[in-house]
C-alpha cells in the first residue's frame, strides 16, 4: 500500500471524528469537530472531498446519505504528525513533549491506566533493545578473539603440510611395490588356469584318439595270421615238386 499523504490540521480534525465515532456523515462530522469552532456545512464537505481526494477516506451510499469511513488507522495517519511535530516543536525530545501534552488537560482514570501500561511496555522493550546490545558486544568480542588466534593455527598447519610430503614418498613406493606384486601374482594364476583349461579340453580327444587305436592295433596281427599260415603251405608244394622231380 502506497504511503498516505499528510492530511491538513482541519482534515486530521475530521479524521479523528471518524476514528473515535466510526463512519459518519457531512452533518455528523461539522457538530463534532473538536476545536468546536463555527463553520459552514459547506466548508466542512469540502474538507471531505479533499480527504477522499487524498484516498484518505472512502465513501459510500446508505439510502440518501453519503457516508465516511478512514482509508488508514490512527496509528499510521498520527504517527507521521506525531514525528513532525515532536522534531519541529521539541526538538526530538519525548519527555518535553510528553509533559507540554500532560499539562495541557486533564486524564480520566482509564486514561491514566492506559497511560501507564505503555510506559511499562516502553520500559520492557528498551530494556530488551539494551539485552540485544550487550549480547552483540559480546559476540563480536568473541569473533575478535578467534580471529587473532586463527593465524597461529594456521601457521601450525602450514608447517604440518610441509613436513606431510616427506612421510608420504614412503607409502607410494610401498604402493607401488604392492601393486606389481599383486600384478606377477595375477598373471601367474592365469598362466596356470589356461593350462588347466587346455589341458582338460585336450584330455578327452587323447581319450578319444586311443580307442581309435585300439581297434588297429588288434586288428594289424589278424590280417598278419595268414601271411604265417601260408608259409608252410609253400614249404610244402616246394618239397612235392622235389619229390616229383626225383621219381622222374
Amino acid at each position: 500500500m502506497a504511503r498516505p499523504i499528510h492530511p491538513s490540521n482541519l482534515e486530521l480534525q475530521a479524521l479523528s471524528v471518524l476514528w473515535h465515532d466510526g463512519p459518519s456523515t457531512v452533518a455528523a462530522v461539522h457538530e463534532t469537530l473538536p476545536d468546536k469552532k463555527d463553520r459552514a456545512y459547506t466548508t466542512v464537505l469540502s474538507v471531505m472531498q479533499s480527504l477522499e481526494r487524498k484516498s484518505l477516506v472512502k465513501r459510500a451510499r446508505v439510502g440518501r446519505a453519503h457516508v465516511y469511513a478512514a482509508s488508514y488507522s490512527q496509528e499510521v495517519i498520527v504517527q507521521r504528525a506525531t514525528h513532525d511535530f515532536l522534531t519541529n516543536a521539541f526538538g526530538g525530545r519525548l519527555g518535553e513533549a510528553l509533559l507540554a501534552i500532560l499539562s495541557a488537560g486533564t486524564l480520566t482514570p482509564e486514561e491514566k491506566t492506559n497511560i501507564e501500561r505503555e510506559l511499562q511496555q516502553h520500559k520492557t522493550m528498551a530494556a530488551k533493545k539494551t539485552a540485544k546490545k550487550a549480547a552483540v558486544k559480546t559476540a563480536k568480542k568473541a569473533v575478535k578473539k578467534v580471529a587473532t588466534k586463527a593465524p597461529a593455527k594456521k601457521a601450525a598447519a602450514k608447517k604440518v603440510a610441509k613436513k606431510a610430503p616427506a612421510k608420504k614418498a614412503p607409502a607410494k613406493k610401498a604402493a607401488k611395490k604392492a601393486v606389481k606384486k599383486v600384478a606377477k601374482s595375477a598373471k601367474k594364476a592365469a598362466k596356470k588356469a589356461v593350462k588347466k583349461t587346455v589341458a582338460k579340453k585336450a584330455a578327452p580327444a587323447k581319450k578319444a584318439a586311443a580307442k581309435k587305436a585300439a581297434p588297429a592295433k588288434k586288428a594289424a596281427p589278424k590280417k598278419a595270421a595268414p601271411a604265417k599260415k601260408a608259409a608252410p603251405a609253400k614249404k610244402a608244394a616246394k618239397k612235392a615238386a622235389k619229390k616229383a622231380a626225383k621219381k622222374k
